[in-house]
């Protein structure tokens, strides 16, 4: 990633790739500088659930997560720090006021937030700062293309692109 680039192309061959990456993004998110939005878009089983597991379980406080897709209950707040809302809005393709409830009770507790199918968040309620994850195919593994959005979404791209180099 050179230092003009609003974009990261990742490949992760197992499972533990995705875990690391998110555990990685957890150190960035955990920065109150870095902190942003990460909106996932995938298929089913593409591994947006995995990453989020990779990433709770290693924020302070995540031990006691029990990390898994609120496809049901749209929203999952986990107790780490800062605290996580994990969005799904899988079943909610047509909109849905409370999300945008719960993204401004995110934004006023300065929680983390992590979007799964945010293809169907409405244009008017994207974060300003954020990181954007989509999967794509891959033969083997998992490939994934993350978009920074916002000045502090580029901070935490190129803080993630660094953090990846190590």
């Amino acid at each position: 990633m050179d230092a003009g680039s609003r974009q990261l192309l990742l490949s992760l061959p197992d499972t533990e790739a995705t875990l690391s990456l998110g555990r990685k993004l957890a150190g960035i998110a955990s920065d109150p500088a870095t902190r942003t939005a990460l909106l996932l878009r995938g298929g089913l089983g593409s591994g947006k659930t995995t990453l989020v597991r990779g990433m709770v379980t290693a924020l302070p406080g995540g031990d006691a997560a029990e990390v898994a897709s609120p496809s049901f209950n749209i929203v999952n707040v986990y107790p780490t720090n800062p605290e996580t809302f994990h969005m799904d809005l899988y079943r909610i393709a047509g909109g849905d006021p409370c999300v945008e409830e719960h993204l401004e009770a995110a934004a006023d507790q300065d929680a983390l937030v992590v979007v799964e199918w945010a293809e169907y968040l409405a244009r008017a309620a994207l974060p300003a700062d954020r990181l954007e994850i989509d999967w794509l195919p891959a033969q083997a593994g998992r490939r994934c293309r993350i978009t920074a959005a916002g000045e502090r979404g580029r901070t935490a791209l190129i803080a993630l692109a660094r953090s990846l180099a190590m």
